[in-house]
């Protein structure tokens, strides 16, 4: 069966990857074909549970908003008038100034910015919104000026990039290659699926279900330690490699099917193939701005939204992705950015 990441798509994925990739003589650039859809296996993780919720496909239900101006009548609300317009009320909030908690009056003329909006529903997610249009979510991300930590609501109006086609079913795949990418960043940002309020707080139990359409929940008080998740050769170190060429993580060469183990407690936020530099993926949060990343896995044992212990086998190790023998590919992330795993791991005799 397929992770749920890739159960949202809707249109022919074809993705031109512009991640800051681990590059070198190790990598074979050359065209592969996608991989197979990736099995999962349940049995490993005991004592996990899979969310329940799955993303929702994406309706493509933009209009159009003319800009111009607005006058408060009484009895209105921000998010009154944004569903009155057509238009975003945090863009209509930034247009006019307006800071939370978003106090207007009966008689104030406030600017409506115009553009081409959609309306969210439940279970989408901010890639796969993107993706429905053709669009660069970082772009989407930017024209919506979005923050931390980039949960939609349900019902939010975003705004889409000027220039894309009134019907995003009539692009052809190189538009659509050219327009969207994806990469590990994008994951971390617009992976979440759209929530009916945004959470505000995290349970003090981390480890309880997760209710269905809820944004994934990280663990608190992580303290940045890891763990090693597998032990081989190191081919391939963070940094940079020369003419512009950076790895963002480490590549560790290993058997094909040799376990890959979560590095630390956390909550798997991606699992699936869809950036095609990296085949088999596995994103998991673990709280406090810390996130890693398992790449080339020719086998998937976790989905979504469980909860891992380190120590935990994700995956089964491969040569999925633009590789030419079996390894991984393991990022640290904090707030974001890449950190060099060498820092936060044990030390190997």
């Amino acid at each position: 069966m397929g992770s749920p990441m890739r159960s949202f798509a809707i249109l022919v994925l074809v993705f031109a990857v512009s991640a800051c990739i681990p590059p070198g003589r190790d990598y074979d650039t050359t065209y592969r074909e996608a991989p197979p859809v990736l099995e999962t296996d349940q049995t490993v993780l005991a004592d996990s549970t899979p969310a329940p919720w799955q993303t929702q496909p994406v309706n493509p239900n933009a209009s159009d908003v003319d800009g111009g101006s607005y006058i408060v009548q009484p009895g209105d609300t921000l998010r009154g008038i944004a569903n009155k317009t057509g238009a975003g009320s945090h863009l209509i909030a930034d247009a006019n100034g307006l800071v939370d908690p978003y106090i207007i009056r009966v008689g104030q003329e406030l600017i409506i910015p115009g553009g081409r909006y959609h309306e969210v529903n439940s279970g989408e997610t901010g890639i796969a919104i993107a993706r429905a249009y053709g669009a660069s979510w970082k772009e989407v991300v930017r024209l919506n000026k979005l923050e931390e930590p980039f949960i939609l609501r349900v019902g939010q109006k975003i705004r889409l990039p000027a220039g894309l086609p009134d019907n995003p079913s009539s692009m052809t795949v190189e538009q659509r290659a050219a327009a969207f990418q994806l990469d590990i960043d994008d994951i971390v940002t617009g992976g979440q699926p759209a929530a009916t309020e945004v959470a505000t707080t995290e349970p003090s139990d981390w480890r309880k279900t997760i209710e269905p359409n809820r944004p994934v929940v990280a663990p608190t008080g992580f303290v940045g330690q890891f763990a090693w998740p597998v032990d081989g050769k190191l081919l391939s170190s963070f940094g940079s490699k020369g003419g512009g060429k950076v790895n963002d993580g480490l590549n560790i060469g290993v058997p094909s099917g040799t376990p890959i183990r979560a590095s630390a407690d956390g909550v798997v936020a991606y699992s699936g193939d869809e950036i095609g530099v990296f085949g088999g993926l596995v994103l998991i949060t673990h709280g406090s701005g810390w996130v890693t990343a398992y790449g080339h896995a020719d086998k998937l044992n976790v989905t979504r939204g469980q909860k891992v212990k380190a120590g935990d086998v994700i995956g089964l190790a491969g040569d999925s992705g633009y590789v030419s023998e079996p390894q991984l590919h393991f990022e640290i992330r904090k707030d974001r950015k890449p950190v060099n795993p060498i820092n936060h791991l044990p030390s190997r005799t």
